[in-house]
């Protein structure tokens, strides 16, 4: 019997695993290597993948630039309605792609609620890289903002107070305990943050819509040449197997890339009686 109940949980293993990698491994079966590097020399999937680096890199610079300062602050302080503010900042994360885009829509379009006084400053938003960045933008940040409320919270407030006890200044305090000690979490919100970013379509497509060279991320390529260039289309969508593979095994790989710069800041942090 026991036996028999091993091998029932394996091949429901072997039912996972063959049902989650055949179709990916689907994508790189389906073309040779020869005619998927071809694809990907195609002005389409070159047009898209510039967008794409651009308007994530530009997203991912205010993810974390908002979000690092935002994740310390919820978790580091004590106020009534804090778990409301946590669960509307974590909202985004359940809301169907369409109603992101929509939303988005709604705020900025020309009729929307900020729309028509942009508009009247000569400023149109939709249609336009920037929507594509706000549309990533909206999407990412709730997952580095609440992986870095997580990572901010692991760190023991003994050492914060010490810190300031020695005479550290609050910035100090930030900068050379809390950052170092939430590196590795920090790191992976971060990480997952771009790979989300990176797959966007719903809220792009309806925002920011798909214009070869303006707006079309490699997501929105894919759709576009499904039935134009399949070839294409498999060609950027094994692209983004491979972005994300990275994106999963640095994620995997970074507590130990941080292991000893934690170590190192924490040793040398902080001495004396500095408050700049």
């Amino acid at each position: 019997m026991r036996r028999a109940f091993d091998i029932a949980f394996a091949v429901a293993a072997g039912l996972v695993l063959a049902f989650l990698l055949l179709p990916i491994l689907a994508l790189f079966i389906r073309i040779s290597p020869a005619e998927l590097l071809d694809a990907l020399w195609s002005d389409v999937a070159l047009d898209a993948l510039w967008v794409s680096l651009k308007t994530g890199l530009i997203a991912h610079f205010f993810v974390l630039l908002i979000g690092t300062p935002a994740g310390y602050f919820l978790a580091t302080k004590r106020f009534r309605g804090r778990g409301v503010l946590i669960t509307l900042v974590e909202l985004p994360l359940v809301l169907p792609p369409a109603v992101a885009g929509i939303a988005l829509l709604a705020l900025f379009g020309r009729r929307g609620l900020l729309g028509e006084q942009l508009y009247a400053l000569g400023i149109t938003v939709p249609l336009t890289q920037a929507a594509v960045v706000m549309a990533v933008t909206f999407v990412a940040m709730p997952f580095y903002v609440r992986q870095a409320i997580a990572s901010f919270e692991t760190v023991d407030p003994a050492l914060i107070d010490a810190s300031r006890t020695l005479g550290a200044s609050p910035q100090r305090t930030f900068w050379r305990v809390a950052l170092p000690l939430s590196a590795t979490g920090l790191g992976a919100g971060s990480a997952l943050a771009w790979a989300r970013g990176t797959g966007e379509f719903g809220a792009t497509i309806m925002f920011a819509g798909s214009l070869q060279g303006l707006t079309q991320t490699m997501p929105l390529a894919i759709y576009a040449q499904l039935d134009l260039n399949p070839d294409i289309a498999i060609a950027i969508g094994a692209l983004l197997v491979l972005v994300s593979l990275t994106v999963l095994l640095s994620v995997k790989l970074l507590p130990s890339w941080t292991r000893f710069t934690s170590i190192s800041y924490i040793s040398s942090a902080p001495s004396g009686s500095s408050s700049s």
